[in-house]
């Protein structure tokens, strides 16, 4: 097992670099996709309550990430000693029709391929991805952690707000898209274009060297903001699994969306996929409840044995990066650096007693 660390495109500089370093990663999984414009603000940005028309802002400007940038800062990453596991997400500007199955869908298809292509050739293992229209919503943020820390959670409400033409998945792709809002469709419609997704690029995957990583939903609910969700289940990891088998079809496997989830068991799921050799890599967080009650907390205080865990990950001789993902915010100049580092420590020091093990 690799202890991985997680960072936003505007977090691509040698502070972070250093600090991820210094917290004891080996690995990175990094964001491209631009949030709220590449501004200052940290990593809990993608926390925060869902603007109605603006979400997390526009989309990019269709371009691909190219090959020349990519290796740019594969090369700044490997200069502090660390190694480029993952790209954590599509940009919505090239693949928001295939989402939506709107008319630009076989143009934007290709795009995809080639930006698959694109990272197989700088060397970078995973491509995880969120087959989602909503995105993350329906989510606070609150004293919810251990000591008052801020946090992130779910308070009973889900969010009925139609998504507004232009948008998909947080994100505006269209700042003239007409009046109105995305239509209302099933469940069923939503496989149907994950299916043409899976189909169409996992071949690709396996001729490029990039695993596909498949996130679930969060928060995992049968419908958010007006749109079905896919992965809301454990057993629906396997129905995506089962679309196109590949060993380039795999999890971006979250313990905390799993855990929040009504039915089954995160213990299970953990074993049933890795066992199957079908997690990629890991979002390590822990949580207190199921939705629509929930809240995240510090890696040591939430419902799931984050140390049971890692013995069935060892026991199936897991691989694979995990990182803290989101973390409580701590009451001191720098709260985001210290709640990961705390994550952080915790995790290096947990990896490490497990693996002595006998």
């Amino acid at each position: 097992m690799k202890l991985g660390f997680g960072l936003y495109k505007h977090m691509l500089n040698e502070e972070h670099y250093k600090f991820a370093k210094q917290c004891g990663a080996t690995h990175l999984v990094v964001h491209l996709v631009d949030y709220f414009g590449n501004d200052d603000n940290n990593k809990e940005n993608a926390n925060q309550p869902i603007g109605e028309k603006d979400g997390w802002g526009g989309a990019g400007n269709g371009q691909l990430w190219s090959l020349e940038e990519i290796l740019r800062i594969k090369k700044e990453i490997n200069s502090h000693g660390l190694e480029w596991e993952a790209i954590e997400n599509f940009d919505p500007a090239i693949w928001h029709d295939i989402l939506l199955d709107g008319p630009k869908k076989e143009e934007q298809i290709e795009l995809v391929k080639e930006q698959i292509r694109i990272v197989g050739k700088a060397g970078i293992p995973y491509f995880g991805y969120n087959f989602s229209l909503a995105g993350v919503s329906s989510r606070d943020i609150g004293p919810y952690a251990r000591g008052g820390a801020e946090s992130v959670g779910m308070n009973g409400a889900v969010d009925e707000t139609p998504i507004p033409n232009g948008m998909v998945w947080n994100m505006v792709y269209d700042k003239n898209a007409s009046e109105g809002t995305l239509a209302r469709i099933g469940h069923d419609e939503l496989w149907k274009r994950l299916e043409y997704f899976l189909k169409n690029l996992v071949p690709v995957a396996e001729e490029a060297g990039v695993i596909l990583a498949a996130h679930p939903d969060d928060p995992p609910m049968p419908y958010v903001r007006n749109t079905p969700r896919l992965v809301y289940q454990p057993d629906m990891y396997q129905r995506l699994i089962d679309i196109k088998p590949s060993d380039n079809s795999k999890l971006e496997f979250c313990l905390g969306s799993v855990a929040e989830m009504t039915e089954g068991d995160v213990y299970e799921a953990t074993d049933r996929y890795s066992k199957q050799n079908k997690v990629g890599y890991i979002h390590f967080r822990n949580i207190i409840g199921k939705v629509p009650n929930y809240k995240e907390v510090f890696v040591d205080e939430g419902d799931i044995d984050m140390i049971k865990i890692l013995r069935i990950l060892k026991k199936n001789n897991f691989q694979g990066a995990l990182i803290p993902d989101h973390t409580p915010q701590m009451s001191c100049a720098a709260p985001w650096h210290a709640g990961m580092a705390y994550a952080m420590g915790f995790m290096k020091a947990a990896i490490s007693r497990v693996n002595e093990e006998k």
